[in-house]
């Protein structure tokens, strides 16, 4: 009994402690400067801006005004909202603006869906760009002529910075730390090597050919970790414009965050065991890219992480103190690495009395383990404008 008792420890603490090492490497990474500045080009390039809007009607006209206020010339660039259930009021609002509304029957009710039926009628030459939003995104004047640049240089596949505009709550200041501590491992601190960013669902741009052909592929609530998978198969580069800002509401209370978080495990579990397939192939090949978000994707989300270390190594203590040394260790390596990967206007005392707040999520990021069944193909709402 005891020496299955060891063994399942070892592989535990295996596992996990991958993990942190890898978060440990890339958070170190993040904390050097980069210069992804790219140079104003003259050349400006035709944008398409899809807003998906399912019941966005509190946030949705403010965001707009953000694309509209652009220092970009308003001839190259065109706003389509994609209404989905949204009340007639908005939509009367909107139309009164230089912006597309386009309602639209959603079955599946996936942003993925909605994106495809936004860009099917629409000639593959129309546009160089496509950028994609959520309804309650606000972006600084030189947000398209930033993406312009970039696009101009050769990036095909970007993401930009998103940083939260509501953290008012406990929970939406968690979620703020969050996006801001996986910005540091999975975007900054991965291009610093020449490695892929990742995707965050909005904020996004692509090659307007690129992507129409592509999106239709994506079938999934995940349709950010899909286009993924395309771009890296293909051996596109994902670029990270740290400089480039997206304000977005962040989630306010426990409940919302958990009904968010279960989705977005789905996602990415449901990806990765597509994705997985590939594996082989991408080591043949050398697709380190590829091989590394499959890495990602094995991870246990941050909270889910912190909490299971943080269990052990109190089990451990009392069970046998000399196994729980490790586990302590791996917990203390574990905060250093968020640390570093947090902002330092974050770290403050308003964030320290909202970690009173994480064992409760914890709880709930566990349940979501067991409830995660189908969920991929399913839309699950996050409401915004409360």
């Amino acid at each position: 009994m005891k020496e299955s008792i060891i063994i399942l420890d070892w592989i535990l603490f295996t596992y996990v402690a991958l993990s942190v090492v890898y978060l440990c490497f890339f958070a170190f990474l993040s904390l050097f400067k980069r210069s992804e500045s790219y140079p104003q080009s003259d050349k400006k390039n035709r944008i398409l801006v899809l807003f998906p809007a399912y019941k966005e009607d509190k946030v949705i006209e403010s965001s707009v005004q953000s694309i509209l206020t652009q220092n970009y010339p308003k001839e190259y660039f065109h706003i389509v909202v994609i209404s989905d259930q949204m009340q007639d009021t908005t939509i009367r609002q909107l139309s009164e603006l230089p912006v597309q509304v386009l309602p639209i029957v959603n079955e599946r009710q996936t942003k993925a869906r909605a994106l495809q039926l936004a860009i099917q009628d629409i000639d593959r030459n129309a546009y160089e760009i496509v950028v994609i939003l959520d309804a309650d995104n606000t972006v600084e004047p030189d947000f398209l002529s930033q993406v312009n640049n970039a696009y101009q240089s050769g990036i095909y596949a970007m993401q930009a910075q998103r940083i939260a505009k509501n953290p008012q709550t406990d929970t939406a200041l968690l979620d703020a730390a969050s996006e801001a501590m996986n910005n540091s491992f999975f975007r900054k601190g991965q291009t610093q090597i020449g490695l892929s960013a990742a995707l965050s669902g909005s904020g996004m741009a692509f090659d307007f050919i690129w992507f129409k052909e592509q999106i239709p592929k994506v079938s999934s609530a995940g349709e950010d970790k899909e286009l993924e998978v395309l771009l890296l198969k293909e051996g596109v580069y994902i670029e990270y414009l740290e400089n480039v800002l997206i304000y977005d509401e962040k989630i306010v209370d426990p409940e919302s965050f958990s009904r968010q978080r279960r989705r977005w495990m789905a996602a990415q579990y449901g990806t990765l065991k597509q994705a997985i397939k590939e594996l082989p192939g991408a080591i043949i090949t050398l697709n380190w890219d590829y091989c590394n978000k499959l890495f990602q994707w094995m991870m246990l989300p941050r909270v889910l992480l912190l909490g299971t270390i943080t269990l052990l190594a109190f089990v451990f203590t009392f069970f046998h103190w000399q196994w729980s040394l490790k586990w302590w260790g791996l917990l203390f390596c574990l905060i250093v690495a968020f640390s570093m990967a947090l902002p330092d206007e974050l770290f403050d005392k308003r964030l320290k009395k909202a970690l009173r707040k994480i064992p409760l999520l914890f709880f709930l990021m566990f349940i979501n383990l067991f409830r995660l069944k189908g969920v991929n193909r399913k839309f699950i709402h996050t409401r915004h404008g409360n």
